[in-house]
C-alpha cells in the first residue's frame, strides 16, 4: 500500500523570493495609480481657486490626475519614481514573506500541531514579520514617497533624492522618518493576511492550491478590509515622508499625529480619507495579482527545487557510481 505523499513546503528564501517576484510584477502594473494616490495624499484644499499644496496641479479626482498629468509630462509621468517603488515593493515584500514564514514556521514547531493558527494569533505572527521588514525598508519609501512628489522641473534620481533627504532633514535619520507610523502601519498587512487566510478557510475549506481566480478574489476583498481600516494611517504616513506643505514654512511633521491634525484643522475631518479611491483600486489589483501570482510562483519554485534536487541526487549517485568502479578496478586481483 503506498502512503500519502507529504505536501512540498517552500523554505523561508524560497517563499521571500516568491512573494517579492509576486509584488514586483503586480505593482509594476498598477504603478500610475500608486502615483495619483500619493499625490492625492499630499495635496491640500483649494482655497479661492489657489493651490493650498506646493505642486504643479491641483486634483480632483483619479480620473483627473491621470488626464493632467498625462498632459503635462506625458505618458511617462505617470512612472515618475518607478524605480525606486519597485526596489521599495521588492525588498518589503521580500523581508515580509521570509519573516512571517519564519515566525508561522517556529510558531507551529513550538505547539508540534498541524492545527493552523486562529485568527488573533494570525494577525499578531503577520504584525511582527511587518514590524522587521520595515525596519529595513522604510529608507526606500521616504525616498519613492519624495520622488512621486516632486514638481515636474524638479525631479530628481533614487540616489540623488535620498541625498537630499539626509542634507535637508535629519540627517541619515531623516531616511527612517514616518518609522513610527509605519510600525503602527503593520497591522495593514497583518489584517490583509490574516483576512487572507479566514477568507480562505470559508470559502475554499481544505483547499491548498488555489485556481488565479480565486487566490485573485481573497488578495483583493482582504486589502479592501485594511485598507477601509488604516487609511488616516496611509494619509499621515505619506504626509511625514513627503516635502512640508507651503502651510508649514518648510517645518517637517515630527509624529503621524501632527499630520493628521493639520489635515482635520485645514481640510476637515473627512480629508484623513483623501485618495482613498486609488487607494482600494490599487489595493485590490495589486493584491489580488500578488496573491494569484504569488500562488503561481510558489508553484513554480517548488517544481524548480524538486528539479534542483533530482539533479543533485543523480550527479551524486554517478559520482558514488563511478567511485565504486574505480575502486574494484584498481583492487589487487586476489582481493577482487
Amino acid at each position: 500500500m503506498t502512503g500519502q505523499s507529504k505536501p512540498v513546503r517552500l523554505s523561508p528564501w524560497g517563499s521571500a523570493v516568491a512573494g517579492a517576484t509576486g509584488g514586483v510584477l503586480a505593482n509594476a502594473i498598477v504603478y500610475p495609480l500608486d502615483l495619483i494616490k500619493t499625490k492625492l495624499q499630499v495635496q491640500g484644499k483649494q482655497i479661492d481657486g489657489a493651490e493650498h499644496q506646493g505642486i504643479d496641479d491641483h486634483y480632483e479626482s483619479t480620473i483627473d490626475a491621470l488626464v493632467k498629468i498625462a498632459e503635462k509630462e506625458g505618458v511617462s509621468g505617470l512612472y515618475s519614481g518607478i524605480a525606486g517603488s519597485l526596489l521599495g515593493v521588492a525588498s518589503t515584500n521580500f523581508a515580509y514573506f521570509y519573516w512571517y514564514s519564519v515566525v508561522r514556521t517556529l510558531y507551529m514547531a513550538s505547539h508540534r500541531t498541524p492545527k493552523p493558527p486562529g485568527t488573533v494569533i494570525e494577525l499578531s505572527l503577520g504584525a511582527v514579520a511587518g514590524a522587521v521588514a520595515q525596519i529595513f525598508t522604510i529608507p526606500v519609501a521616504v525616498i519613492t514617497t519624495r520622488q512621486q512628489t516632486q514638481p515636474k522641473g524638479d525631479k530628481k534620481g533614487l540616489v540623488e533624492t535620498g541625498r537630499e533627504v539626509v542634507d535637508s532633514e535629519d540627517g541619515w535619520s531623516g531616511l527612517w522618518r514616518g518609522l513610527k507610523a509605519s510600525l503602527i502601519l503593520v497591522v495593514n498587512p497583518a489584517i490583509t493576511y490574516g483576512a487572507y487566510q479566514r477568507l480562505k478557510d470559508i470559502f475554499f475549506t481544505g483547499k491548498n492550491n488555489l485556481k488565479p481566480w480565486e487566490a485573485f478574489f481573497l488578495g483583493a476583498m482582504s486589502k479592501a478590509l485594511a485598507t477601509i481600516a488604516t487609511q488616516p494611517l496611509i494619509v499621515a504616513k505619506v504626509g511625514l515622508q513627503s516635502r512640508p506643505p507651503p502651510s508649514r514654512q518648510g517645518k517637517p511633521f515630527k509624529t503621524f499625529g501632527e499630520v493628521m491634525k493639520h489635515i482635520i484643522d485645514n481640510e476637515g475631518l473627512m480629508s484623513l480619507f483623501k485618495g482613498i479611491g486609488p487607494q482600494i483600486l490599487k489595493g485590490l489589483l495589486v493584491q489580488g495579482l500578488l496573491m494569484m501570482t504569488k500562488e503561481r510562483m510558489e508553484l513554480a519554485f517548488i517544481a524548480l527545487f524538486a528539479t534542483v534536487r533530482k539533479v543533485k541526487k543523480d550527479k551524486l549517485q554517478k559520482a558514488v557510481d563511478a567511485a565504486a568502479s574505480t575502486a574494484k578496478t584498481s583492487m589487487p586481483a586476489t582481493l577482487k
